[in-house]
């Protein structure tokens, strides 16, 4: 029986700003984007130390199963890494309102790229190490 991969996962806060809220009384669609990418780059700085793995956004697709409405003022941010390719990996985000509901999930592709060239690149063993949770010299 092959061993499951486990993925690298984590969890940030958001707190609500007022501009975030439309004219209908919930969070604007497009700010759920904004959420997504805080935690993201929260997530880099957690494993990467500041951003050390740069990334383009392939693919963004947003599945909004609710609306966040003003009463809640901190948004949690759960993001997971669900697979992980040769040049990219995907991760998939929930975000939630202050009871806990999920609101909206968003699903990305991110292509890691060379700094210098902006042109797409391996993803290391280290790195490969970090995304799947295990050590750079177990990673293939």
């Amino acid at each position: 029986m092959a061993e499951e991969t486990t993925y690298a996962s984590h969890d940030f806060e958001i707190t609500a700003r007022w501009d975030d809220f439309d004219r209908y009384g919930h969070v604007n669609n497009a700010v759920y984007i904004e959420y997504a990418q805080e935690a993201r780059l929260a997530f880099s700085n957690t494993y990467f130390g500041g951003g050390e793995l740069p990334v383009f956004v392939r693919h963004i697709e947003a599945d909004y199963v609710r609306p966040i409405l003003p009463d809640t003022l901190s948004i949690p941010v759960h993001t997971e890494v669900i697979k992980v390719g040769n040049t990219s990996f995907t991760t998939r985000q929930e975000i939630k309102d202050r009871h806990g509901n999920v609101c909206c999930v968003v699903t990305s592709v991110l292509v890691v790229v060379d700094s210098e060239t902006a042109s797409p690149r391996s993803i290391s063993k280290q790195e490969l190490g970090i995304l799947t949770m295990t050590p750079a010299e177990d990673a293939e």
